[in-house]
């Protein structure tokens, strides 16, 4: 059975627009659009080089306990025109019922202009385990031991 996240309409909200969906059969991700309040849906966004955003999707949303649901960059515009989740990927808790926001930030060299109804990131719903966390006198031997970043090499 797979679980099922409640969506919610904020009051503004353009209701035409698409609630989170699957682009195919096999997507593991879920695409979300700008939803733009009616007095900036014509305008929309303009992320300058280097300018950060949060772009309202229109949406809160009840993710069910135990799960959370990732918010994470789509790929085409990432590689197209540099934008990208400077918190990749951004959690939705459980008990989190706020307005869904999606936090964009333009690595690429030009303005990019997000309009009303792109889509402008996806969402993955995973399981999630909340761990005990216990202080103990020593850790166990392992072959990597302490290396840290880029210890194991380069490549393959």
């Amino acid at each position: 059975m797979r679980p099922v996240v409640s969506v919610v309409w904020e009051d503004w909200a353009d209701r035409s627009l698409p609630l989170p969906a699957y682009q195919t059969a096999g997507a593991a991700g879920a695409d979300l659009c700008a939803n733009f309040p009616p007095e900036a849906r014509e305008a929309g966004l303009v992320l300058p080089p280097m300018g950060r955003a949060i772009c309202p999707t229109g949406i809160r949303v009840a993710v069910p306990e135990g799960y959370e649901m990732q918010v994470r960059p789509r790929s085409g515009l990432a590689s197209k025109h540099g934008i990208t989740l400077p918190n990749t990927p951004g959690t939705i808790d459980s008990d989190y019922r706020g307005p869904l926001g999606v936090s964009l930030i333009n690595l690429g060299p030009e303005p990019f202009r997000i309009r009303h109804g792109d889509r402008v990131a996806q969402v993955v719903v995973a399981p999630v385990v909340q761990a005990g966390f216990a202080v103990v006198d020593g850790l166990d031997e392992t072959a990597r031991g302490t290396g840290g970043f880029g210890s194991t090499g380069i490549g393959s």
